[in-house]
């Protein structure tokens, strides 16, 4: 896959990795297989994993009952759990 000069000219900065060689050959395989080159599947695959990842911390859907009870929730006062009471209020076997 050939990139364009206005491509080339819009990557600014370099990532460099160490990686174990059947890894690269992994990779290279999946990048092969879907027409990639190395570096196009790597960006790709990292972009769709950083997108995920901020997703999953931010943004939720629900619908107009889930989000009704969502909010009922939140108003709601904690009960009172005895065994979570315990478990802060004591230290860690380890400290």
């Amino acid at each position: 896959m050939k990139v364009s000069k206005a491509q080339k000219n819009k990557r600014s900065e370099t990532i460099n990795l160490r990686i174990e060689s059947s890894h690269k050959d992994l990779i290279d395989l999946a990048a092969n297989v879907t027409g990639k080159t190395r570096t196009a599947f790597m960006l790709d695959a990292a972009y769709q994993k950083a997108q995920e990842t901020l997703l999953d911390r931010r943004l939720f859907y629900l619908n107009e009952k889930q989000w009704e009870t969502f909010n009922q929730l939140l108003e709601t006062s904690p009960t009172d759990n005895e065994q979570l009471s315990h478990l802060l209020n004591h230290k860690a076997p380890w400290e």
